[in-house]
């Protein structure tokens, strides 16, 4: 059964870091890509990023790159997303999701499998 847990969601100020980790079972990370997408309220939803570990594959939304870094640890079965100089635009539900790019299609990835999510809030 595949499962995908969110954690690291809260609140911070702009300019301010968090961590997001995906714990993932029913799979490994060796052979399935995973990556993070979100959705505001009143937004559609976005593509944040997704690492295919198993060709070296990563791909990250116009809005994040330079800003996110996705990351994972197959020992772990755990993938992160890093994100760094958060702006108020970057509040959302962050949903973990299994995923698969390919840069001929557009959109470059597509995301299958999703979490529950966790609540990113940049405030003052």
């Amino acid at each position: 059964q595949v499962q995908l847990v969110e954690a690291g969601g809260g609140l911070v100020q702009p300019g301010g870091s968090l961590r997001l980790s995906c714990a993932v079972s029913g799979f490994t990370l060796d052979y399935h890509g995973v990556g993070w997408l979100r959705q505001a309220p009143g937004k559609e939803r976005e593509e944040v990023a997704c690492l295919d570990s198993s060709d070296g594959v990563s791909y990250y939304g116009d809005s994040v790159k330079g800003r996110f870094t996705i990351s994972g640890d197959n020992f772990k079965n755990t993938v992160y997303l890093q994100m760094n100089s958060l702006k108020s635009e970057d509040t959302a539900v962050y949903y973990c999701a299994t995923c698969l790019v390919d840069f001929a299609k557009n959109p470059p990835v597509q995301y299958y499998t999703w979490g529950q999510g966790t609540q990113v809030t940049v405030s003052s």
